[in-house]
């Protein structure tokens, strides 16, 4: 029974390094690993789970092999893709169905239920686009002015420029300021560290601050992912080390 124990100890352990392994990463599961990262309750539960593309390829070094898997699972309309706002290559994943799942919750009982219904079930099935021109969304998606305007209002469309709108999370400001927050916070604790570098294991029992609202292992993910820190293995585990831009 102890040798089997044992066993199953080392079995899981390696389970936990296979998306490390050479082969094709499974995508799908990471982005599911990742997102029970995502703090639900810190929100009332009114968001999708969001996780960045780039926190992937903290656990995938083939990055084109991520981004092929990504583009895969939103072509057949598992995932969509939006762009956060801050930096050009900020790309937030969330799951298709959950997303769908929290915009009606929010719109129950609003006038604009209705057009954001024809928006979920005409623009969003197979949806690989992160933002949509005047002329695609007037005559490909027959949306009418008046209509575009509630899809602005309710959140799920936000001004990119004069006639275009990116696809968006609505009422995720507030995530989008605590990420921002704390990964300067969690930057700046590996930075304090002697040498400007820190191991995983022990940047992840640290103590953070009240700057650090979500997960601390979803601000690692991010700031390797990001390539903000470097990644030395050492006998001792994995090191972090601050790279200086």
């Amino acid at each position: 029974l102890q040798f089997f124990g044992i066993f199953i100890y080392i079995f899981n352990l390696f389970s936990l390094f296979l998306c490390k392994a050479d082969g094709p990463p499974d995508v799908k599961a990471t982005l599911q690993y990742l997102m029970t990262l995502f703090p639900r309750k810190l929100f009332n539960d009114s968001l999708p789970q969001i996780v960045f593309k780039h926190q992937l390829y903290s656990l995938h070094s083939d990055k084109t092999l991520v981004d092929k898997q990504v583009n895969e699972l939103r072509d057949k309309g598992e995932l969509l893709m939006f762009q956060l706002g801050f930096g050009s290559d900020a790309f937030g994943l969330v799951f298709s169905e959950d997303y769908r799942t929290k915009v009606l919750a929010m719109e129950d009982g609003r006038s604009t239920l209705g057009t954001v219904e024809k928006f979920l079930d005409k623009v969003l099935p197979g949806c690989s686009d992160l933002s949509f021109s005047k002329d695609k969304m007037l005559k490909h998606f027959l949306f009418t002015d008046s209509e575009i305007t509630q899809l602005v209002k309710s959140g799920v469309l936000t001004v990119r420029d004069a006639g275009s709108w990116w696809l968006s999370i609505p009422n995720s400001g507030r995530f989008t300021k605590y990420f921002i927050q704390g990964r300067k916070a969690v930057l700046g604790m590996v930075k304090k560290s002697k040498y400007n570098e820190i191991l995983k294991n022990d940047l992840q029992e640290r103590r953070t601050t009240s700057h650090v609202k979500l997960d601390i292992k979803y601000h690692i993910h991010d700031i390797i992912g990001a390539e903000l820190v470097e990644c030395i293995q050492t006998t001792s585990g994995t090191l972090l080390r601050f790279v200086d831009t």
